[in-house]
């Protein structure tokens, strides 16, 4: 294929230089430009003629500053064009051709979890796997976990107690890794140790509290940190109100136009007040219905296949569609009159020989859909939800639902411990409630506590899932949950388990004592 050329004098192909990667090339990346500028140019390109080079120099070379390159500065034409689409025809789509990097530091896990809801993002969260929460974080000695006057001095002392307990168990149960695991062949001593240091993080994880602090980076759109800020400002939590504001601050030092509406009365404005109305109503009702707690309800970890929609044959249906020339009722049909047999090695054809658990097959597979409702440690909860293409919806944290004490901590001594910190952070829980700190209450909550929620996903993100959380190299407490829903899959839709060439199935006791708690709960579920 030979592409049209372009012709540019000598001073526009200098201009150009500074702002497009390839210059005689149809594919280039843009350069040097604010994230207003890009998101201009491409919504202008929608309806101009010409290339987006001409474009550039043809309609926003005039507000180029001095010196040919922007910096912090959006370009007044660029600012206005903005607006004037934007704002003036509320083409949303505009805002997702900009984007700017956001650092959020020092979050608790609490609203680590609430920055993701949105989803529509790239997220990157410190993990309490890999690092340790031994040391203070300050000169002032003060350990990692939110603090706030208005929850009183018996929180941060319960906190305190907690990071105490943590960092003095760690040690403890590392030298028992060690010498309960120890290092492999040829395996060198720096290697084994940090092995076992991994294997003491994650059997102490569950001690820290919810408050714990964690950083996390944020990469999106400007309508995504429109949506993002919204939902912060209504949230009644202090700390998300206070993190959407800084959130605003920090996109309007960089790409302002993206998030003009959300301080304007007549749209963020209303906008926060729906949000808030909402989630109002929704409290009232769940009160009134008698639906807002269940005492004495710890029945263990469990996980449960809601609702199916969809069958096999529907996802044959869907993958041979494309290439079909026919309508989907008929294909349906004909897949209709296939054998058990004929339609497994038809479903194994197509889905093809996949080399690593990154083959994934063809959209089809989101003909059929999955809702699980699962009861797990908070841990394990902070993992599965960061998994952005599933709807995903959890309830409060809570100590209703209990918290396990893994055995291999009894062995290691520090179950005991393990246990007067679970306790500890009950009461603390407990005592916000009680002075009417319903909303900050999950702070003081170990990550050992269970919760509720549910995962909502089509046959082609669970295999994502699936694979990925069942990996030997993950926390055993998620690796159950995918080994479950794996199996319950299998229980309706064997060919399309069978499809999910890369479960990873070798345990270890830790994982074999969960994957019989779920078992257990499964059959009692069952029971009439």
């Amino acid at each position: 294929m030979r592409y049209p050329d372009e012709s540019f004098t000598p001073a526009e192909r200098d201009l150009l230089r500074a702002h497009v990667t390839h210059l005689d090339r149809p594919v280039f990346a843009l350069v040097g430009l604010p994230e207003t500028v890009k998101g201009a140019l491409f919504a202008r390109y929608s309806r101009y003629p010409g290339t987006i080079k001409r474009l550039l120099l043809d309609e926003f070379a005039a507000s180029l500053p001095e010196g040919r390159a922007w910096q912090a500065d959006e370009g007044e034409r660029a600012a206005k064009l903005y607006e004037t689409i934007f704002l003036g025809y509320g083409d949303d789509s505009v805002a997702q051709l900009g984007g700017a990097h956001v650092a959020c530091e020092w979050t608790s896990n609490v609203l680590t979890k609430i920055l993701q809801r949105p989803r529509l993002a790239s997220y990157l969260e410190q993990s309490t796997r890999y690092i340790a929460y031994d040391a203070p974080m300050d000169v002032d000695g003060r350990y990692r976990y939110y603090r706030d006057e208005q929850l009183g001095a018996d929180y941060a002392h319960a906190m305190d107690q907690l990071f105490a307990i943590y960092g003095a168990q760690l040690p403890r149960v590392q030298a028992w890794a060690a010498e309960r695991f120890p290092a492999a062949p040829g395996e060198s001593d720096a290697a084994h140790a940090r092995a076992t240091k991994a294997k003491a993080l994650d059997l102490l994880r569950g001690l820290l509290p919810a408050a714990s602090l964690s950083h996390m980076g944020i990469y999106a759109s400007g309508q995504s940190y429109e949506q993002l800020i919204l939902h912060l400002m209504a949230h009644p939590l202090p700390e998300a109100r206070q993190y959407g504001r800084w959130i605003l601050e920090a996109v309007q030092a960089v790409i302002p136009s993206f998030v003009t509406r959300v301080e304007r009365p007549d749209r963020g404005g209303e906008w926060i007040a729906y949000l808030e109305e909402r989630s109002e109503a929704a409290r009232r009702w769940v009160a009134d219905l008698g639906l807002d707690r269940e005492p004495g309800e710890d029945a263990g970890p469990s996980v449960r296949l809601l609702h199916v929609d969809g069958d096999e044959e529907a996802l044959l249906a869907s993958l041979l569609f494309e290439a079909a020339g026919v309508s989907e009722e008929r294909t349906r049909a004909s897949v209709a009159a296939l054998s058990t047999e004929e339609r497994a090695r038809l479903l194994a054809d197509l889905v093809g020989d996949r080399r690593n658990r990154r083959h994934r097959p063809g959209r089809g597979f989101e003909a059929l859909r999955y809702r699980f409702e699962i009861v797990s440690d908070y841990g394990a909860f902070r993992d599965l939800q960061r998994h952005r293409m599933l709807t995903v919806q959890w309830q409060t944290l809570t100590p209703d639902l209990g918290a396990g004490v893994p055995a291999e901590l009894d062995e290691a001594g520090a179950g005991e411990e393990y246990r007067r910190g679970l306790e500890i952070s009950r009461t603390a829980y407990d005592a916000l409630r009680t002075a009417g700190q319903v909303q900050a209450a999950p702070y003081a909550l170990c990550l050992g506590y269970r919760i509720r929620y549910v995962l909502d996903l089509n046959a082609r993100e669970a295999m994502q899932l699936i694979e990925l959380r069942s990996g030997r190299e993950g926390h055993p407490s998620y690796r159950a949950i995918a080994h479950e829903m794996h199996a319950q899959i299998e229980a309706v839709h064997p060919a399309v388990a069978a499809t999910m060439t890369y479960v990873d199935r070798e345990t270890e006791p830790r994982l074999e004592r969960i994957l019989s708690e779920l078992k257990t709960q499964r059959k009692i579920d069952a029971a009439p």
